[in-house]
């Protein structure tokens, strides 16, 4: 019996049928009158949920013992120029597609019963946002890559201008859209450049192919000015506090879970293996950038007055974190990046979950107006503390995990960044506990917030999912690094960074 099921998974579960489940789902859902809503709602929630089980047997599936492309699948999609519809996952991107099957049928939840106006456009939003960012993380075709990867900022500019919360939302979406534009123009004139001088613009080919020393520097920073401002780096990281201040909460979710690994990830895929010498080159570069970042943005957050303001800084000190540990170019580092930026996927999200029960009560997220509210809403005030600790990762929390080996890799490579890495870690559990202590501790301020309640069933079922992932994370994470090991030590080797 068991075999039989492993043969019908291995014949019709693949990369195709995960990237296309959101598609079908959309395309039903058009068929729908927006007067059926609690029908249209069912419907994004389960055309989401298959998709993450189908994620999840892929993972069953996944094969740890090898560094090759898994699952790979080819279209011919412009044979007179080369370019060919590839898909496949290895043990780097395999985790970052079951975050994103994770996070939309939260994101779906979340506007549950909050999204009066255009439902049905809501969840169509997301789950296009999910075909796209899947797409991402499989595809192997570096042109084909660059479209999905500039699609996403569709549906996400949408997101926000259409259901944000306030009146600079057009604002707000209109710097996500041209900040991230600007920066990717460079890396499709620099795909353009390989594909004349190689000829292909497939990934597995082009990681045999060495390029000149000039020539990878000239590729490198193109593809650096389109990642950074994905990943948030300074100076490019502005767009970030606007639009997850102006975005509704399951927007932010999508943002800061599952968005800005993007930038992360296209240093991971691309950047390092394809250009190793210009990688070492700029290491320095980057150490300077993401320290700067780490202690400058840690510092902002202190003077905040706005909660989604808070969480956004604080995502761009932990992201820049996540770049010291990739360009530390060590095993340890490379896998403690990828281990904190699924975390951050969990615990960032939460936290503007947590945000988001507030909004929904008070309407304002100014810090000045709360206080006192562990006595109204205990359960609420438990469960932002748990991921408060995991924000500054404390031991037991997945946060810890992916810190700690960065900071190893990091030491092993330039002990000076990995100290001021560490000051950020200090700086991060101030501004944690100063937000907590304000929001939660101290005096009710019954002249400002007049109707208390707790949570509600449906936010409580949204949170479990997340202790649960935190705490798996951070009490036995030996299930994440065994599937990307083989991939990692691979990516070390194929640079000769060792």
């Amino acid at each position: 019996m068991l075999a039989m099921l492993e043969h019908f998974c291995e014949c019709y579960f693949d990369l195709s049928g995960l990237i296309l489940c959101p598609v079908l789902g959309s395309i039903i859902l058009l068929f729908i009158p927006n007067s059926r809503i609690r029908l249209i709602r069912l419907i994004g929630l389960c055309a989401s949920l298959i998709t993450f089980l189908y994620s999840l047997v892929l993972w069953i599936q996944f094969d740890p013992s090898t560094a090759k492309f898994q699952f790979v699948e080819s279209l011919r999609w412009l044979p007179y120029e080369n370019i060919h519809f590839y898909l496949g996952i290895d043990g780097i991107s395999l985790f970052f597609v079951i975050l994103t099957t994770f996070l939309i049928p939260i994101c779906i939840l979340v506007g549950w019963s909050g999204m009066r106006s255009y439902g049905k456009e809501y969840i169509i939003a997301f789950l296009i946002c999910e075909f796209l960012m899947i797409a991402v993380f499989c595809m192997l075709d570096l042109l084909l890559f660059y479209v999905f990867f500039e699609s996403v900022l569709i549906p996400m500019f949408i997101i926000i201008g259409v259901w944000g919360s306030r009146q600079r939302k057009i604002k707000a979406a209109y710097q996500l859209f041209l900040y991230t534009l600007l920066g990717s123009v460079f890396m499709l004139l620099a795909i353009l450049l390989i594909l004349f001088q190689t000829g292909t613009t497939d990934l597995q080919i082009l990681l045999t192919t060495e390029f000149s020393e000039r020539r990878q520097i000239f590729l490198w920073i193109a593809f650096f000015a389109s990642f950074a401002v994905k990943v948030p780096m300074v100076p490019v990281h502005i767009w970030l506090p606007e639009a997850h201040v102006e975005a509704p909460t399951a927007g932010s979710v999508f943002l800061a879970g599952i968005l800005l690994k993007l930038g992360t990830y296209g240093f991971l895929r691309f950047s390092i293996p394809m250009f190793p010498e210009a990688t070492l080159c700029f290491t320095p570069f980057i150490y300077t950038l993401s320290a700067i970042a780490i202690i400058y943005t840690s510092l902002t957050t202190l003077r905040q007055i706005d909660l989604k303001k808070i969480i956004a800084y604080s995502s761009v000190a932990h992201m820049n974190l996540v770049t010291i540990g990739m360009f530390s170019l060590n095993i340890q580092g490379i896998g403690g990046s990828i281990l904190l930026m699924l975390s951050h996927g969990l615990v960032s999200s939460a936290l503007f979950l947590c945000v988001g029960v507030l909004y929904d009560r008070h309407k304002t997220r100014l810090v000045r107006y709360y206080g006192g509210l562990v006595s109204t809403m205990p359960n609420f005030s438990t469960i932002f503390f748990f991921f408060t600790l995991a924000n500054m990762s404390l031991p037991g929390t997945s946060s810890f995990i992916g810190e700690f080996l960065i900071l190893v890799g990091a030491f092993q490579r330039n002990s000076l960044v990995a100290t001021l890495a560490a000051l950020g870690m200090i700086l991060g559990a101030a501004y944690s506990l100063w937000l907590y202590n304000r929001v939660v501790s101290g005096n009710l301020k019954p002249d400002f917030l007049h109707k208390f309640s707790d949570l509600n069933g449906r936010e409580v079922f949204i949170f479990i999912p997340f202790l649960v992932g935190v705490v798996w994370m951070g009490v036995y994470p030996k299930v994440f690094p065994d599937c990307m090991h083989t991939s990692v030590s691979n990516l070390v080797q194929h640079g000769k960074f060792h």
